[in-house]
């Protein structure tokens, strides 16, 4: 599928993204993601992989429409989904 992403046209297809990804080690994410098998990915992550250009070049929004066209789902992941519930906390009593 034809996705225009900085201006750029890329021919995308999900395969494509999947094999791309392969290998890849999800960064940790707060904000948009996408979720490629059983992995969230940033979105800036994974249109630096797959178009090889610097995350500065394309919005994210450019990314979550390529994405969602290519039939991935996409989702906003808050600071609070993101940390694991077994971190101890520090509480101090006195």
């Amino acid at each position: 599928m034809r996705c225009v992403i900085a201006r750029f046209p890329f021919e995308l297809t999900k395969a494509g993204v999947i094999e791309s990804m392969k290998g890849v080690k999800p960064e940790p994410a707060v904000g948009d993601v996408v979720v490629i098998g059983r992995r969230q990915y940033p979105v800036k992550q994974v249109g630096e992989v797959v178009t090889r250009q610097d995350r500065r070049d394309f919005s994210v929004g450019e990314v979550v429409r390529a994405m969602t066209k290519l039939g991935f789902t996409c989702l906003t992941v808050s600071a609070a989904e993101q940390s694991s519930p077994s971190e101890p906390t520090s509480e101090t009593t006195f």
